[in-house]
């Protein structure tokens, strides 16, 4: 096999959480664009079956779910369906995730009178937690599940699973809302934990730590406060704030044959950022 055909995916099915827009959205195209068939699943149903609409009519597989991570039995059904559709699952994306509000720094660098361990509404924190880990461990326990069932089957086990983290599971980030931060954390280390209990199945499952990209998550101030964009810009040692399609090769990659020898890593893709933290 040559190395540009370990990264061939097509044929392969693949489920994608958050996927109405944004990373979920970049993840899913490049899986279509490659050849999957894809489920776009997100709690957002207009925007993943429009994204999905727009994706058929350029020729892809794909089909939309409504789904809410936080609801463990809707994770299960829409697994099912999606091993019904397509007769199995290759890869997951566990992307969904919220930012529920601000930390205890603004970016002018104040303090954020909400953003205080002591002010911080536990609802707040209690909605992180519950999407941002609990979701990604309900996504990849039910992935795990349906790939398991097709060694079970047909011999093949295996499948890659790739979660969304983010560098601010790795370092302090004042301006991130605090159960962001652990959650994050959380994230990566299951994958760390998992990395080692699914080698035996060859399920492999790893990390994708993204910096700043242009998103719609805290609102997409990124898309719509051109003076807080160009001071963004201007932090970042590559020069400029990520678009999301610039996560599809590095997705590509975790997907195929062509990371068949990683597990249990994260990857940070964040234009430098967090090389000064270190510094």
């Amino acid at each position: 096999m040559s190395t540009l055909d370990k990264f061939d995916i097509r044929g392969r099915s693949a489920f994608v959480t958050g996927a109405a827009s944004g990373i979920g959205l970049a993840y899913a195209e490049a899986m279509a664009e490659a050849g999957a068939q894809v489920t776009l699943s997100d709690i957002d149903e207009a925007g993943a079956t429009r994204e999905a609409e727009r994706l058929q009519g350029e020729g892809h597989t794909v089909r939309a779910a409504k789904l809410d991570v936080s609801d463990w039995d809707q994770v299960a059904a829409a697994f099912d369906d999606h091993d019904a559709a397509y007769g199995g699952l290759d890869i997951c994306f566990a992307n969904a995730g919220i930012d529920t509000g601000a930390g205890f720094w603004n970016p002018a660098g104040h303090r954020n009178p909400d953003g205080q361990v002591d002010t911080y509404d536990h609802k707040r924190w209690d909605r992180s937690i519950q999407i941002n880990l609990n979701g990604v461990f309900y996504t990849v326990s039910n992935a795990v599940r349906i790939m398991k069932k097709a060694g079970r089957t047909n011999g093949r086990t295996g499948g890659s699973i790739i979660t969304t983290a983010s560098n601010a599971g790795l370092v302090t980030e004042p301006i991130v809302g605090l159960p962001y931060m652990p959650a994050k954390a959380g994230v990566l280390h299951m994958v760390r934990a998992l990395g080692l209990e699914l080698a035996e199945f060859r399920i492999r499952i790893n990390a994708i730590a993204p910096g700043p990209f242009v998103t719609n998550i805290g609102g997409g101030w990124l898309k719509k406060d051109p003076v807080a964009r160009k001071a963004w810009d201007a932090i970042v040692p590559l020069g400029q704030v990520a678009e999301t399609d610039q996560l599809k090769p590095l997705a590509l990659l975790l997907a195929s044959d062509a990371s068949d020898y990683m597990t249990g890593s994260h990857c940070v893709i964040d234009g430098g950022m967090m090389l000064g933290k270190f510094n």
